[in-house]
């Protein structure tokens, strides 16, 4: 079977993923999974997530690559570009990952910063005297 492509977001971070069927292996940006995220263990239980409710950890292989952003945003990308190739490559899927909110594009973005403001919202301190 060739390889399946798929795209996730999350802020300003993009995943590109290509899945194959093969033995459970994972590569990001000519990484691995445990050398590229380091010790941020929560973060790839995150990106392991479609994998474990779908049973397909040890089925398909995986080939991503990421930019924008910062490691949780790429690893959320990469949840849910995860989480669209495996539809692709069996639609049945979509029933198990939708309702756990996998199939959905997290829109939240970083509001704009506004003029006379420190941020988006914070204003600069005031002094009564």
């Amino acid at each position: 079977m060739a390889k399946i492509y798929a795209t996730g977001r999350r802020k300003a971070s993009i995943a590109k993923v290509w899945l194959t069927p093969g033995t459970g292996n994972m590569t990001i940006n000519g990484l691995s999974l445990d050398a590229w995220l380091g010790g941020l263990e929560a973060k790839k239980l995150r990106v392991k997530q479609p994998l474990a409710l779908t049973k397909q950890d040890t089925s398909v292989d995986i080939t991503a690559t990421t930019l924008g952003g910062g490691f949780g945003g790429q690893a959320d990308a990469l949840r849910h570009g995860i989480s669209r190739a495996l539809v692709a490559f069996n639609p049945a899927l979509k029933a198990i990952l939708k309702p756990e909110g996998m199939m959905t594009r997290d829109s939240r973005i970083v509001e704009r910063k506004k003029p006379g403001k420190r941020k988006a919202r914070r204003s600069r301190q005031f002094s009564k005297r």
